[in-house]
């Protein structure tokens, strides 16, 4: 392998890696309020990125964007008030059912509004054929969009959870839903606006990654698996171990391609979560929370 080639597998294992862990951590933000595994997570980004094909049409690119963002954050809202909120103490297998029968809705909404077909942005800057140079990489301007805008999102999250008022509601109620709720804080609130937030971060993701990758109604399931396999991998209940587990998972992803067929590359995101699952079920960073994953 020339080091050109190396480095146009660590461009695009960086890429969908980012991606994956944005997926990630949208789980650890509702498993951290909540306790639940939110299967439904990849469908945020499918409505995003589905929702803004089409308001492209009639608006301008970033109207159309903040217009998908909007529509996905009030679809999570709904999604923990219809089908979360009511809900006390639920079992961890209960709630991995609803979530995945909630996916299931979604998807099947989502293909009677929209269609079976693949759909896409428009590049944001230059077009399908545009590259910059990187090394001896060429990089399509679209990839820099997507770890751009994705690297801001994980930072800016980390800023809003250490440093503002509400984040440091969210991150008690991640701690001690009990104690919080002694201290006066509505935690009924802080999960849906757990919703409400990885439902935001998804959309923006599946919007930046449409223009390479498509969108269409299914896409989400994978987007889903492979989001929960970073989480894992990781450390379900860390934002900087979901972070790592995605990029890890990405690269992971991206070299296999050189050693097995293309083919066997969602493979992958299969053999590492049940590798982790059964070696580290904690995930790299992670603490024995995650590994309560055992129990079920």
């Amino acid at each position: 392998m020339t080091f050109d080639i190396f480095l146009q597998f660590c461009v695009a294992g960086v890429t969908y890696g980012i991606i994956y862990g944005v997926v990630a951590i949208g789980f650890t933000i509702i498993y951290n309020t909540t306790g639940i595994i939110n299967f439904a997570q990849g469908e945020f980004l499918m409505i995003g990125g589905m929702t803004a094909v089409t308001l492209q049409r009639h608006l301008p690119l970033p109207a159309a964007i903040l217009g998908a963002v909007l529509v996905a954050m009030l679809a999570g809202a709904a999604i923990e008030m219809l089908f979360i909120r009511w809900l006390h103490r639920p079992s961890v297998l209960r709630m991995i059912i609803i979530t995945i029968g909630v996916s299931i809705v979604v998807r099947e909404i989502a293909l009677h509004v929209w269609d079976e077909k693949s759909h896409a942005l428009p590049h944001f800057t230059g077009d399908s054929v545009s590259s910059v140079a990187l090394g001896g990489a060429r990089i399509s301007p679209q990839v820099l969009w997507v770890i751009g805008v994705c690297g801001a999102m994980v930072v800016l999250l980390g800023v809003f959870f250490r440093a503002t008022p509400l984040g440091r509601q969210m991150r008690a109620c991640a701690s001690n839903r009990d104690a919080a709720r002694l201290c006066g804080i509505n935690t009924k609130n802080m999960v849906t606006l757990s919703f409400v937030l990885s439902a935001g971060m998804g959309a923006l993701a599946g919007c930046v990654v449409s223009p390479i990758t498509y969108v269409q109604y299914d896409c989400g399931t994978a987007l889903a698996i492979k989001g929960f396999t970073a989480a894992i991998l990781g450390g379900l209940g860390s934002m900087g171990g979901a972070a790592a587990g995605g990029l890890l998972l990405g690269l992971l992803e991206s070299f296999s391609v050189w050693m097995l067929p293309a083919a066997y590359k969602d493979a992958v995101a299969i053999a590492v979560m049940l590798g982790v699952l059964f070696l580290r079920p904690s995930g790299i960073f992670g603490s024995a929370e995650a590994a309560r994953l055992r129990e079920y």
